[in-house]
């Protein structure tokens, strides 16, 4: 059985030959782009920063707010300025010079290893502001070095209010966080979790209750709680949701 099994999955769908038609479809990014939006609960959208527009905006509704993703996508630019609140826009000018500035500095090889995740307010189609936590990366970059394309993840933000500003580089615990009142980026380290910290949110991000867990890796719920204390101290979290969300995009979990 185990031959067969594994039969199927290394030969079901081998490829055996690629022609130049096909290698030809690795210039349509947006393809990829498509499936990844296909497969997340999260909003995506790219932004082109040559035209100023929006190049592709998916049919989550989250980031719609009442439109579809064809209007989304013809507004560009004009859909932060109807739907996004005076202070907030005022924190997004903020984040884009700041931004921009920090990756200008940046060594062009390295550039697209850098993401930047930051909170702001959305209008939502009944007219109440919704938080929500916007990720971006570049995709392309112009031989001068400047970000041409990027993508954009957009959820709902696990904090109380807009800002939480970073700057992350992948594949390193280093991150850089924007103080608004002096405009600095400090940099700092990802939180660091213990084995059993991470194994106790891994179990609550399942849907197991303190008693559950308890029982699980047998120890007592009070043990449970104490871990949990430590997990909200170490994520500087007030609860586990927001603890999940950190911990999810920080990729400790």
């Amino acid at each position: 059985m185990k031959d067969s099994t594994t039969s199927s999955l290394l030969t079901k769908n081998k490829v055996e030959k690629i022609s130049t038609e096909d290698l030809l479809q690795q210039q349509d990014y947006m393809e990829a782009i498509k499936a990844f939006a296909r497969l997340t609960y999260e909003s995506v959208y790219v932004i082109d920063y040559e035209k100023m527009a929006f190049e592709y905006v998916s049919e989550n509704p989250l980031f719609l707010c009442g439109y579809s993703p064809k209007e989304v996508l013809d507004l560009g630019y004009e859909f932060y300025f109807k739907n996004v609140p005076e202070k907030d826009l005022i924190l997004l000018s903020l984040i884009n010079e700041a931004g921009f500035d920090f990756f200008a500095k940046l060594p062009g090889i390295e550039k697209k290893h850098y993401s930047i995740t930051y909170d702001f307010h959305l209008i939502s189609q009944e007219g109440k502001p919704m938080l929500i936590n916007h990720k971006l990366t570049p995709l392309f970059l112009t031989g001068e070095g400047k970000m041409w394309k990027a993508m954009c993840v957009v959820s709902l933000s696990p904090h109380q209010q807009a800002g939480n500003i970073c700057i992350y580089k992948q594949g390193t615990d280093e991150l850089w966080a924007l103080d608004i009142a002096t405009k600095i980026w400090k940099k700092s380290e990802k939180p660091k979790l213990s084995k059993r910290e991470i194994e106790i949110l891994q179990l609550h991000a399942q849907g197991l209750t303190i008693n559950q867990i308890a029982e699980k890796i047998f120890v007592a719920p009070d043990t449970v709680k104490y871990y949990r204390r430590r997990i909200f101290e170490r994520l500087e979290v007030n609860n586990m949701v927001e603890a999940l969300s950190r911990a999810v995009n920080n990729k400790i979990i």
